[in-house]
C-alpha cells in the first residue's frame, strides 16, 4: 500500500498528463478570466507542493505543458478562427466549456506543433471524457478528426504555420 502511494507522487512525464495539466490551467483561466501566464504560475506552485488538483509532472513534461500554453496564447485569434470553421452549428456561447478548451489546446497542436495527429486526438478524447458531460469525447473526436483531416489536405500550409 505504501509503495503505490509513493510511487503515485513520482512526477509523470507523459505527454498525456502535460496536455491534462495545460488544459486545467486553460479551463481556471477562462473560468477566472484570469491571465494564463499567472494561472500557470500558481498550478506549477500548487503542483510542486503536492497538490494533488494537478498531476506531479517532470520537468519536460511541465516544459511540454508551458510550451502548450504558451503557443496556444500566442496563436488564440487563428486556433479560434480554426474552430469556427471547422465546428459547424455550434457558436463558442452553447459549447460546454470543457470541449471548448479541450479543442482550443488539440487544435494548437495539430495547427503549430510537429506531434503526430493521431496521439494529440486521442489525449483530448481522453481529457473531453474525463472532464466533460457524456458526448464530450465523441464530439471532441469528431471535430479534430475533421480538422486533422482538413490539415492533412494542405500540408505546406501547416508547415509553413509550423515554422512561425
Amino acid at each position: 500500500m505504501t509503495r503505490r502511494r509513493e510511487r503515485g507522487q513520482q512526477p509523470v512525464g507523459t505527454r498525456r498528463a502535460a496536455r491534462e495539466f495545460a488544459f486545467r490551467v486553460l479551463f481556471e483561466a477562462e473560468r477566472g478570466a484570469l491571465p494564463l501566464d499567472a494561472v500557470f504560475t500558481r498550478a506549477e506552485g500548487a503542483m510542486r507542493e503536492g497538490d494533488d488538483t494537478f498531476p506531479p509532472l517532470n520537468e519536460e513534461a511541465l516544459a511540454f505543458a508551458r510550451q502548450l500554453v504558451d503557443g496556444l496564447s500566442q496563436h488564440r485569434p487563428d486556433v479560434d478562427a480554426t474552430l469556427k470553421r471547422t465546428i459547424r452549428g455550434w457558436d463558442f456561447e452553447q459549447m460546454a466549456q470543457t470541449d471548448l478548451n479541450v479543442l482550443r489546446l488539440a487544435t494548437f497542436e495539430l495547427m503549430y506543433t510537429p506531434e503526430p495527429h493521431p496521439p494529440v486526438i486521442e489525449s483530448a478524447v481522453r481529457i473531453a471524457r474525463k472532464f466533460g458531460g457524456e458526448e464530450s469525447g465523441r464530439f471532441v473526436n469528431g471535430v479534430l478528426g475533421g480538422l486533422s483531416r482538413s490539415l492533412g489536405k494542405d500540408t505546406r500550409a501547416a508547415e509553413d504555420r509550423a515554422g512561425e
